[in-house]
């Protein structure tokens, strides 16, 4: 019997396996199936991942799917990437591994560099649009991707590889199988791996991780089992190719000039390959700190691609199934997860102080860091810009409102995370006979996130103490931790469902329904400050007395507006809902199906929109943020045999109440928008065809089409937006609509579509994939995007576009060859030589961007900075030795 390899945790593994009854129902092709389930599905297995680049993520991978779209940083996947499906992204996929949920417990963000090996994941499966009735997850409104790790082999084996390739990449991995060891059959495994590799578009950065996984396995009576399994990833590497998009006009279009990131206005999106390498400065060193004097701040590491972005991530899972009776099987998956990571820059911390109405304060205020002490060890404090109460933002050296330009020391600024994170998942399936099966559900998730912006002194090189400044923060003159953030989040999911599937003939029917329970608790231990989500964080608890009496908090009713700054304080929110799931498959033919379904789903707001809120009070409507939902439809057709796997749907999905941030011009920060109303549709297909034995043909392709129902409220017209007319603005106060109605979102491609081939002659197997990724509009506003002034009057600069209202489609074709060795000798039958070129054709291509609502103007008539995106990943090219028994 062949076993499902479509499903996530151990219960819906069981669940499917009591429909395969032949052969027919689950086939492979080349490393893909389409699972005949009532959803829109796709699984790509170990034969299909094991033809990608040494030690590539996952996600990269399932780039093959239709209807998914990933940008990668880098060609070997260790740097981060950008994943949408159905133009939903990531923070709304639930990533899954070994039934156990991978997205950030706090914003939902997937990090793809923190993934499995490639050569310990059995399958992939991606629910397009839909999720499983035990997925634990606050967040799956486009979908689901669900990896499994391998078995351990009854037989001892093992299983080493070294790799290297372009930009001085080199990747060890070692596999070791124990076979059966003891009375009872206990088999196990354990791995090893190393990857490092430089930063392809600059001088500097580095990729540098380390991976240890293992699993123990013990077989039971009638396919029953117990295994634990357990993961540790370790990252250090800097942020890659993140860029400004926009043109810089006043150089050729094909200059080859390297660029300087911090050369001010040659920071610029480059236009070609020949641009994309440039230089940053490093190594360099400033000066040495000066006694007595005010030190000028040292620029040395503030580049913003020398940051770094750590992570030790790791798990324990575990998985059984036991048959209680012949009808009667209970599964039950518990894990535990950990979490440290940080990301972010550099700021400049002030040795003074911060005057309020005659009060010294410490602390992190106004987006300024004071310490009240000695940063940089050269015995004086005058390494600062402090703020008397008298003058403004004036700095001062001394007690005195005395001007001094200049000062302050550099210091590293990440915001770290710290997760601890539980669950488990169980269920129940009853078989009322061999046509019907009933199953039930029990979830359970909690995690405590702690988020913090602790900071750490730099070497005069630039290079942080220590990557980790939680280890060893910096502390203020009355010894608190001056940091950006602070805060304690809690959150917990209690989830029961039930689900139905009969079988009537050459009908199957699945019916279901999840009831999640999210609670949030939350600990703000900071000041909120604006509605943006600006805060204020002081140590002492009487500076916080004190700085609540000089910042009183009140909320006009009637207006909804605030006054003053709203003090640390705990909330708890809760999000209940109902969703249904309903699904149908038909056989049409032994081989042609057909099916339909329709799942709710839904997204809880994310912990930064939930704190944000904390500005207005509880019981308001602005201080609960309403949960993103759908209604998803999905219809079509699948065709399955030994030689074809093949599978059409077309899909639609209602989603309300769908979130995006976006710029408020008067606030000068950014906050979360409500769109309302957004409906999405398209069509998703693949064919899998194996004429012959050493032949297999793979093509794919997607279009979808998004329509945002209204224009959307986009701050407030000031005197300065008045006096020129900007955004039609005639009345202070007037709401300033962005112009989204009947647009399409932004940061999805319009389609994508490509092929796989793989080719067998002799020894060699030869494959080349080429994907075509459409349009990617940069905005909801769907417009260009511009610098200068509108209605520029005389010495400002004209309003012109520097970029196009989307970022243009481009191929993206991947070759890799293997020399198999066992064709020579059947002792090596397992060892290989593979090569991988990624980007064959070197294709210069705007990368990942999480797109926006609209373009942020200045409180007058300016334009902001363009946002951020990556860039893609060059030619690359590796060589694997692979060697197992």
């Amino acid at each position: 019997m062949p076993a499902a390899a479509f499903a996530q945790s151990t219960g819906s593994v069981d669940f499917e396996e009591t429909i395969v009854v032949t052969g027919s129902r689950v086939q492979e092709v080349g490393g893909v199936q389409t699972p005949d389930s009532a959803k829109a599905k796709a699984v790509l297995t170990q034969e299909m991942i094991a033809r990608q680049n040494p030690g590539q993520t996952i996600l990269d991978t399932i780039n093959l799917v239709p209807g998914v779209s990933f940008q990668n940083n880098d060609a070997y996947g260790s740097s981060g990437g950008t994943l949408t499906i159905r133009g939903f992204d990531s923070s709304r996929i639930s990533l899954t591994f070994d039934g156990i949920p991978l997205n950030d417990s706090g914003n939902y963000a997937i990090y793809s560099n923190q993934q499995m090996d490639p050569e310990l994941i059995e399958q992939v499966n991606v629910n397009l649009g839909t999720t499983d009735v035990d997925s634990p997850t606050a967040s799956a409104v486009g979908g689901t991707v669900n990896y499994r790790s391998i078995t351990p082999d009854k037989k001892m084996g093992a299983r080493g590889s070294v790799s290297i390739g372009e930009y001085d990449f080199r990747r060890f991995f070692g596999l070791f199988h124990t076979g059966e060891m003891g009375p009872w059959g206990t088999r196990a495994w354990v791995s090893a791996s190393t990857a490092k590799n430089d930063n392809p578009f600059n001088n500097y950065g580095k990729v540098n991780k380390q991976q240890y996984n293992a699993k123990i396995y013990q077989p039971l009576s009638s396919g029953d089992f117990v295994a634990i399994s357990g993961h540790y990833n370790q990252n250090r590497n800097n942020f890659f190719g993140s860029l400004p998009l926009r043109w810089d006009t006043t150089r050729a279009a094909n200059n080859a000039t390297p660029r300087n990131v911090g050369s001010g206005s040659n920071d610029r999106y480059p236009r070609s390959n020949d641009e994309r390498e440039y230089d940053i400065n490093y190594p360099c060193q400033t000066d040495a700190p000066q006694t007595g004097v005010q030190d000028v701040t040292n620029s040395c590491g503030t580049e913003f691609d020398r940051r770094y972005n750590p992570s030790n991530t790791g798990n324990i899972r575990g998985s059984s199934r036991f048959s209680l009776t012949d009808k009667l099987t209970l599964t039950v998956d518990p894990s535990f997860q950990y979490v440290k990571a940080n990301g972010g820059g550099t700021v400049t911390g002030r040795e003074g102080v911060r005057i309020i109405n005659g009060v010294t304060y410490t602390g992190f205020i106004g987006g300024n860091y004071y310490f009240g002490r000695d940063l940089n060890g050269d015995g004086d404090v005058l390494d600062t810009c402090r703020i008397p109460a008298t003058s403004g933002s004036a700095c001062s050296s001394t007690a005195s409102a005395s001007n001094v330009p200049g000062g302050g020391v550099t210091l590293l600024a990440p915001s770290q995370t710290r997760t601890y994170r539980y669950g488990v998942i169980s269920g129940l399936r009853y078989d009322l006979n061999d046509d019907h099966t009933l199953r039930f559900s029990y979830t359970f998730d909690h995690a405590n996130h702690r988020q913090t912006g602790e900071l750490l002194g730099l070497d005069a090189n630039g290079e942080p103490l220590d990557v980790f400044p939680i280890n060893d923060p910096l502390a203020d003159a009355n010894g608190d931790h001056v940091q950006k953030r602070d805060r304690q989040s809690y959150a917990i999911l209690n989830q029961v469902a039930g689900e139905y599937r009969g079988e009537f003939g050459a009908l199957t029917v699945n019916v279901g329904v999840r009831a999640p329970f999210f609670k949030r608790k939350l600990d703000q231990n900071c000041f909120t400050t604006s509605a943006g989500g600006f805060i204020d964080c002081l140590g002492d608890p009487a500076a916080i007395a004190a700085y609540a009496a000089a910042n009183p908090y009140s909320y006009n009713e009637s207006t909804g507006v605030v006054t003053g700054f709203a003090p640390p304080q705990k909330r708890t929110l809760k999000y209940n809902k109902l969703l249904p799931n309903i699904g149908a498959v038909y056989d049409i033919t032994t081989n042609l199906s057909a099916f339909a379904s329709y799942a709710k789903g839904l997204s809880v707001p994310s912990t930064d929109n939930l704190y944000n809120s904390f500005y207005y009070p509880e019981g308001t409507p602005q201080a609960k943020p309403r949960p993103e939902t759908t209604d998803s439809f999905d219809v079509g057709l699948r065709y399955r045999s030994t030689k074809v796997q093949a599978q059409l749907s077309a899909w639609y999905t209602k989603f309300d109440d769908r979130l995006a941030s976006a710029f408020d011009p008067d606030l000068n920060q950014t906050v979360f928008r409500n769109l309302g109303r957004v409906n999405k549709w398209g069509i998703d297909g693949s064919l899998a065809y194996a004429p012959i034995k050493e032949l297999t043909i793979y093509t794919f392709g997607s279009w979808n089409k998004s329509k945002i129902k209204d224009d959307v409220a986009n701050g407030a017209c000031n005197s300065a937006q008045v006096t020129n007319g900007t955004f039609g603005c005639t009345v202070v106060g007037d709401t300033i609509f962005a112009e989204t109605a009947g647009n399409r979102e932004s940061g999805t491609p319009k389609y994508t579509y490509g092929t796989s081939v793989l080719g067998s002659l002799g020894p060699v197997d030869l494959g080349i994939t080429a994907k075509r990724t459409g349009p990617r509009y940069v905005f909801d506003t769907n417009l260009p995007v511009y610098r200068g002034t509108i209605g520029a009057t005389t010495g400002a600069t004209p309003q012109e576009q520097v970029f196009a209202a989307a970022a243009p489609a481009y191929w993206l074709v991947n070759l890799d060859a293997r020399v198999n060795m066992g064709y020579f000798a059947d002792d090596l039958k397992k060892t290989y030589v593979q090569f991988n070129v990624y980007n064959l054709f070197d294709k210069f291509y705007v990368g990942g961007f999480g797109g926006g609502l609209a373009q942020s103007v200045s409180s007058s008539t300016n334009f902001g900075n363009p946002p951020f995106v990556q860039i893609g990943a060059p030619r690359t090219l590796s060589m694997t030795v692979n060697v197992g028994f």
